[in-house]
């Protein structure tokens, strides 16, 4: 670890995992400046390989990060409140190969793992210190879905808990399916299936803050699907679909990260290939979307990106060791670039740090 400068008032600070080797940092803590979109590194963590995504405890105060490998781990760190440095509390199993995803419920219960290779996805309980002590359920999906080549198998690629912690949504890719499962005292049961367009890949899913709409970011067919979500019910029903693409397309794309603004009325996805992020309004009262540009992101590769408090976007673009932060029009949500960028090898995930 380093030792970091305190994080000064007129910055915001984020998490950036990597696709780093175990001897290597992998983890780092950024700060950035919230007008002028300077970035800086805080500290880093090194001992865990390929810390592919990351998920913040309610608290604040715990870290988790699934390491991405055949023989998958779910790590949890404490975080110091006087250095922000993160402290190894924990390092389980996942049982399953390459986890991509991670979670945490509203409650600070339970932890939610998604394992791509194996297709399966796990759930942890947490004790008192928010550190896993079981693993309370793990599920493991079976079939296949239209393309040889990248759904030969199931590859479960996220899970995530509704707003209310009733439901498990997940998405994988390689049966075309949203499976939500109901999710009680960290037992899961199937509850609901949604089939999407034979090869659509899907791959993140994000809830409306009005709660009633989602949408996910499907990353075989570049599209993004819309769709309305009964809470009560536990179900999503599809209302349509629309392309994730501006109007210059390069041959190879690949749909990546999906995000919604807290006021509701923007949706960001990113493509790997185009190498941008596709800005959508989203009508409050249908939940419909209305495409409106593609920015670049001025790297390569931008797998996951997210929104920061004022006014802030951050793109991870993993194949040119770079972050890029954007300033959000509050009025359009159109994205400007800030100038600024951070060298960081192989970002792969931001994760933002607990306001205040």
């Amino acid at each position: 670890m380093m030792n970091p400068q305190a994080k000064k008032s007129d910055e915001v600070c984020f998490y950036t995992g990597t696709y780093s080797a175990a001897a290597d940092p992998g983890i780092y803590l950024v700060a950035v400046n919230k007008e002028s979109g300077e970035m800086r590194i805080v500290n880093q963590a090194s001992g865990i390989e390929r810390p592919s995504f990351l998920a913040l405890h309610p608290n604040g105060e715990v870290l988790y990060a699934v390491s991405e490998t055949g023989e998958g781990e779910l790590f949890t760190y404490k975080i110091d409140p006087s250095t922000s440095e993160l402290h190894l509390l924990d390092r389980k199993p996942t049982e399953g190969a390459d986890p991509c995803y991670v979670s945490v419920d509203q409650s600070g219960s339970y932890v939610l793992v998604a394992n791509y290779s194996s297709g399966s996805v796990n759930v942890y309980k947490l004790d008192e210190s928010s550190t896993p002590v079981e693993m309370s359920a793990k599920i493991e999906h079976v079939g296949k879905g239209f393309r040889e080549d990248r759904q030969e198998g199931p590859h479960a690629h996220s899970i995530a808990p509704d707003p209310a912690g009733e439901y498990a949504i997940v998405c994988d890719l390689g049966l075309d399916q949203i499976i939500v499962y109901r999710m009680q005292e960290g037992k899961l049961s199937t509850h609901y299936e949604l089939k999407l367009p034979a090869g659509s890949g899907p791959r993140h899913l994000v809830i409306h803050p009005n709660e009633k709409f989602a949408y996910v970011v499907n990353e075989l067919n570049n599209t993004v699907t819309a769709l309305t979500f009964n809470k009560n019910r536990g179900e999503f029903q599809i209302t349509h679909h629309i392309s994730t693409r501006g109007e210059t397309e390069q041959s190879e794309n690949t749909g990546a990260d999906i995000r919604i603004s807290s006021c509701g009325r923007f949706l960001y996805v990113s493509n790997r290939g185009d190498d941008s992020i596709a800005l959508f309004h989203i009508n409050e009262e249908s939940g419909e979307l209305t495409a409106v540009e593609c920015v670049g992101t001025e790297g390569k590769t931008p797998r996951n990106f997210n929104l920061l408090e004022g006014g802030l976007l951050i793109a991870a673009n993993q194949d040119s060791d770079n972050l890029v932060s954007f300033k959000i029009d509050s009025e359009n949500g159109r994205l400007t670039p800030t100038g600024y960028e951070l060298e960081i090898p192989t970002p792969v995930c931001i994760e933002p740090c607990k306001k205040g």
